[in-house]
């Protein structure tokens, strides 16, 4: 760990780890890094699954032999699968053992609050799919606006419509009290358990930067504790070791928020190499074959609402003066399920699932970047479908035409080439890479208008294969 003066690092990793295991974590922090990625259960990859590892807390979590160039994948661009740090699923699977516990109504609502890339949030899409089919609502928040650019980008590649994303101050969330069943605060730490992928987290490192961290997660920590629910479940989650930014904090949530501490009731066995703290879990390189990572959970213990307090978060239903008859007019409806809801946004047409749409004005006091899929653009007489409607897992097979592209024709496609798609109808061909779509092109005969965003495209050399 060059650049880093270890003395106080050694000493607080100690107090977490145990003074016999702290050498087993320094000599891993200087080995290389795994490769892991989870698949996208709903899209329809025939992933090569064979000879690989699993990762232990996750269905779909393998570990690759080697670091792909995954720019060179046109899967990695389909959303068929994340590249995520194995330990940082173990965050998933706490998830999935509260959503067993949690009570909610007849959906569930859920907020990511410090989301961005979209590791974390993409997992929990996928969890809750799984468990509650189209009955929830997931609130995805980065406060960076550049950040959550990116996280926009990465949850519309995912394709999940129930996924709304927002940019807004832990404190907004106040604004809506007791709304969320689930708050998942993965908040900014001082890095610890990044050293082995990082460099600037080590020179960035010492004990000023981690009780500055500290307390800036106690201020995040109580802003959006309003939000959370009356038996709701906070869980906290750092990728540092060492305790003031970890269970500190949880025994500071504890005490000064009323919260109960469950994270030694989620588990009949710990999984291997996962360590116990006093308030959750502590995921270290040397024991498991991911990066650092810490996990707690707790309930939210307290008085309800009153029956005056003016939130409700039923269906209100209102404002629905650009609403469209979009399923007879033009047939955009055709394109999703009855559980969809059609919209026009100035030139824009909006799908919105049901569970997403009975909350859609109290979710404006977030002024959400992403709510809903933005389907297509209506321009003059025409209809020009978006990139996401072709990602979106909301959107029906058989839609559109397709054209089957094999690899030279799908990073040319990714790349914002020229293609031609001869065998296919004139107009618009969604195109697709072992079955699984990748966008839209507009066939014009001879060739084909590209419509892959800019803002998405390879930059990369694509002749590198």
């Amino acid at each position: 760990m060059k650049g880093l003066d270890d003395s106080d690092f050694r000493f607080f990793l100690a107090e977490t780890a145990g003074s016999d295991n702290v050498e087993t974590v320094i000599s891993a922090l200087s080995g290389r890094p795994s490769v892991s990625i989870r698949l996208n259960p709903y899209k329809k990859y025939d992933f090569a699954k064979e000879g690989l590892k699993s990762v232990p807390w996750n269905p779909y979590g393998y570990f690759l032999d080697n670091r792909p160039s995954f720019t060179l994948d046109p899967m990695f661009h389909a959303g068929a699968y994340y590249v995520q740090d194995s330990s940082a699923m173990f965050v998933g699977e706490v998830f999935r053992k509260v959503l067993d516990r949690v009570s909610c109504g007849s959906i569930i609502k859920v907020l990511d609050l410090c989301a961005s890339p979209g590791g974390k949030t993409t997992d929990l899409a996928a969890s809750l799919r799984s468990k509650y089919g189209n009955d929830f609502l997931l609130v995805s928040n980065e406060v960076i606006r550049q950040r959550a650019s990116v996280l926009a980008g990465n949850v519309a590649i995912w394709g999940d419509p129930n996924v709304v994303v927002t940019s807004d101050d832990p404190k907004v969330f106040s604004s809506l009290p007791g709304f969320f069943d689930i708050i998942l605060a993965d908040v900014p730490c001082s890095g610890e358990g990044m050293f082995r992928k990082d460099p600037d987290a080590v020179s960035e490192w010492s004990p000023d930067v981690v009780r500055a961290c500290a307390m800036r997660q106690k201020r995040i920590l109580a802003d959006v504790w309003p939000a959370l629910s009356n038996e709701g479940i906070l869980i906290y989650s750092t990728c540092t070791f060492n305790k003031y930014e970890n269970d500190d904090n949880v025994l500071w949530l504890s005490g000064e928020l009323g919260a109960e501490v469950i994270s030694g009731t989620l588990f009949d066995s710990m999984p291997s190499g996962v360590f116990f703290t006093d308030c959750g879990f502590m995921l270290l390189p040397g024991f498991v074959d991911g990066e650092g990572q810490y996990c707690s959970a707790a309930v939210k213990r307290g008085m309800p609402l009153s029956d005056d307090s003016g939130h409700s978060y039923l269906s209100k239903k209102k404002n629905r003066r650009n609403s469209l008859d979009l399923m007879t007019s033009s047939g955009i409806g055709t394109y999703f399920g009855p559980d969809m809801e059609i919209y026009r946004k100035d030139d824009y047409a909006v799908a919105m699932p049901s569970s997403v749409a009975v909350y859609g004005d109290d979710l404006d006091i977030l002024h959400p970047l992403m709510k809903g899929l933005a389907a297509g653009l209506f321009k003059r007489n025409d209809f020009i479908p978006s990139a996401d409607l072709a990602l979106s897992i909301a959107t029906r097979e058989n839609s559109f035409p397709s054209a089957e592209l094999d690899l030279g024709q799908a990073l040319a496609f990714l790349h914002r080439d020229s293609i031609s798609v001869p065998d296919s109808p004139k107009g618009y061909v969604m195109v697709k890479y072992k079955g699984v779509p990748l966008g839209f092109v507009k066939n014009i005969g001879s060739r084909c208008n590209n419509l892959h965003p800019v803002s998405r495209r390879i930059k990369k050399d694509i002749n590198l294969l």
